[in-house]
C-alpha cells in the first residue's frame, strides 16, 4: 500500500507534510506508512476518503481497480477548448493579405531543440506539463 500511497501523492503533486496537514493526521504518520513501518489506521482511512473523495480506497488498499473512482480531468474545468481548425468560423479565417504558414520573423525561443532535423512522424511526445493558477503542476510522461 506505501507505494500505492507514494503513486497517489506524485498524481496529486503534494508532499507528504502538506498532504498530512491537509487530511489532518501527524507527519510522522504519513512517513511511518510510506516506509512501511506502519499500516494506516481508521481515522488516516476516513479522513483520506473525506478530504479526496474521488480516490478509489479500494485500489489504494488492495491494487484493485484504478487510481480514481473517475477519470481524473487532464485540464482545469475553467480552461476553454478550442475549436478544431474546421471549426473555425468564417469570420475567424485570416484576411487573404495575411500569409499562412509563414515562418515568424525571429526564431523560437528554443534554438538548440533541432525538430525540423527530425521528421514529424519518427518524433513522440515524451512529457506533458500542465501549469495550473493556483501554482500547482502536473507532468504526464511516457
Amino acid at each position: 500500500m506505501n507505494e500505492r500511497l507514494e503513486q497517489f501523492l506524485a498524481a496529486e503533486n503534494i508532499s507528504q507534510a502538506a498532504f498530512a496537514d491537509k487530511i489532518n493526521v501527524a507527519r510522522a504518520s504519513v512517513s511511518h506508512i510510506l516506509s512501511g513501518r506502519n499500516k494506516p489506521g481508521y481515522e488516516f482511512l476516513l479522513n483520506l476518503t473525506k478530504y479526496y473523495p474521488a480516490l478509489n480506497i479500494e485500489w489504494l488498499i488492495s491494487g484493485k481497480g484504478k487510481m480514481y473512482k473517475t477519470e481524473k480531468p487532464r485540464y482545469p474545468a475553467s480552461m476553454a477548448v478550442l475549436p478544431f481548425p474546421a471549426e473555425v468560423p468564417a469570420e475567424e479565417v485570416p484576411a487573404e493579405d495575411t500569409v499562412v504558414g509563414e515562418k515568424p520573423a525571429r526564431e523560437p525561443e528554443n534554438e538548440g531543440i533541432a525538430a525540423a532535423d527530425t521528421p514529424a512522424a519518427q518524433r513522440k511526445v515524451r512529457k506533458i506539463i500542465v501549469f495550473y493558477d493556483d501554482s500547482t503542476f502536473e507532468e504526464f510522461s511516457r
